[in-house]
């Protein structure tokens, strides 16, 4: 694929780049070791300057940013401008409690026979990140904010159709005082990935896409013995039970269905409906989808613009082809749009079965499935059979099926009437085909760290009067 923006309202490309020559991506991979050297020794102090200082500049940059974003994918202007405004909350969240993310952990001395035992979080090297293009900004980002507050150095492959926003986000922390090379973006197409986390001077990646280029990934990462966080595909489901309030729950269907053009790893996709509401629950979720505004991302009345790519919008029309072929319904929705650009149908479809490609795969676009369904246990079951565990919902107001959902639910996050959403003060990640590992608050930022043991025994003299009351060697 070739590196490039290409906007997808349009399908007209704009720019092109060249991918990093041998020579360019090994000076890079060279620069960016040497940073390492003398960034891990920077003060926290000076962390948080920059950081704030990022945040300040992003901030000052969010409608620009937003355009570029909106023109390089084709997530509406609004949405642009809120993933960017995201993106300093985060700088500013990790400059805040950064800090005490990195303060030694003290344990109990005395029980390990020393005069002071603690755990010491320090960075681990050069980081790889590879990033999809559905969040150019945020996803890059809330893997840049605390690998750079722990003191690591980062090296960004972006996907190949968002160039200029990857090169926005180097420039950005140039800007802001850190040092040279601390972050760098590398031009290079995939088949380059593999090259660059085998170098010795790669310590770890993180990933987030798709299940094979995870499994690429971890595969690579794992014969060169280097840790791997993965955020995966996602095929959430959103379950509505007869307690729930329809209108609030429909109304966050949509959106959480349709947000980013229908392209969210943690967007709702299959819906699972108590027989008792699924009636009128579906009459309700129809008519605020087709009432959904399809357009030009850069217009303000647009809520739902193309999709990023041609090949994902031609995806998009097989999946829903297949489910009707073999006997889905179309509610709402179901074709592609007649207009220049990447266009599709915000789509409901009912009658789904085991037999369609949609049952098990996630649709990166603008898609709901639904069953209706007899009993919560029903919905957890069908919901669990799938290979994806990112996210999940449930609108109830039964105490005992909240306890039964978040018990039973096979998924790294659990939402009760909420829209599924990042945030950085909470943990993100999945479980079974989502991937492994978390990003986002102290648990994210250590996911890069090592969690150094310090035992600090008694002076020599004391030593030896207790030499025999030890415990085994391991």
């Amino acid at each position: 694929m070739a590196i490039a923006t290409i906007n997808p309202t349009t399908g007209e490309t704009l720019k092109t780049y060249e991918p990093l020559s041998d020579e360019a991506l090994e000076d890079a991979l060279a620069r960016a070791a040497t940073a390492y050297a003398s960034y891990r020794l920077t003060s926290v102090e000076d962390r948080v300057g920059w950081l704030r200082a990022a945040a300040d500049a992003l901030e000052a940059d969010v409608d620009a940013v937003a355009e570029l974003m909106t023109t390089e994918m084709g997530k509406t202007l609004a949405a642009a401008k809120a993933e960017a405004t995201k993106c300093v909350t985060a700088l500013r969240f990790y400059a805040e409690h950064g800090p005490a993310y990195l303060e030694p952990e003290r344990k109990d001395a005395g029980a390990v026979n020393a005069v002071d035992a603690y755990v010491t979080y320090q960075p681990l090297g050069v980081v790889l990140a590879i990033m999809p293009w559905n969040f150019p900004l945020w996803q890059a980002m809330r893997f840049a904010a605390p690998a750079l507050m722990a003191g690591n150095v980062g090296l960004l492959k972006h996907a190949s159709n968002v160039p200029q926003t990857a090169l926005y986000m180097e420039e950005l922390f140039r800007k802001a005082g850190f040092p040279a090379d601390v972050f760098q973006t590398l031009l290079i197409g995939s088949g380059t990935i593999e090259r660059v986390l085998r170098d010795d001077r790669v310590t770890a990646a993180t990933l987030t896409g798709s299940a094979p280029a995870g499994q690429s990934v971890a595969s690579i990462a794992g014969d060169a013995l280097k840790p791997t966080v993965l955020e995966l595909g996602g095929s959430d489901p959103f379950i509505v039970m007869p307690s729930a309030d329809l209108e609030a729950a429909a109304g966050v269907a949509v959106t959480s269905r349709n947000q980013n053009n229908g392209q969210s790893c943690i967007a709702a996709k299959r819906f699972f409906v108590h027989r008792d509401v699924a009636e009128e629950f579906t009459r309700v979720f129809a008519e605020k989808i087709g009432a959904l505004t399809v357009g030009d991302p850069m217009d303000p009345d647009t809520q739902v613009g193309p999709l990023a790519t041609e090949s994902g919008v031609q995806d998009v029309a097989d999946y829903v082809e297949d489910a009707v072929a073999k006997g889905a319904t179309v509610v709402v929705g179901g074709k592609r749009v007649d207009r220049p650009g990447w266009f599709y149908e915000p789509t409901l479809l009912t009658g789904i079965t085991p037999e369609m490609k949609l049952y098990a795969e996630e649709v990166f676009g603008p898609v709901a499935a639904l069953w209706t369904v007899d009993s919560l246990g029903e919905a957890i079951e069908i919901a669990n059979s799938h290979p994806y565990g990112l996210g999940s919902n449930l609108w109830s107001e039964d105490e005992g099926e909240r306890a039964q959902f978040v018990r039973d639910i096979e998924s790294g996050m659990a939402f009760v009437n909420g829209m599924t959403t990042s945030y950085p003060e909470l943990p993100f990640g999945g479980v079974k085909q989502s991937g492994y590992g978390r990003e986002l608050t102290e648990v994210g930022m250590r996911a890069f760290m090592n969690a150094k043991t310090v035992w600090v025994g008694a002076p020599s003299s004391e030593q030896t009067a207790g030499a025999t009351a030890g415990s085994a060697a391991e």
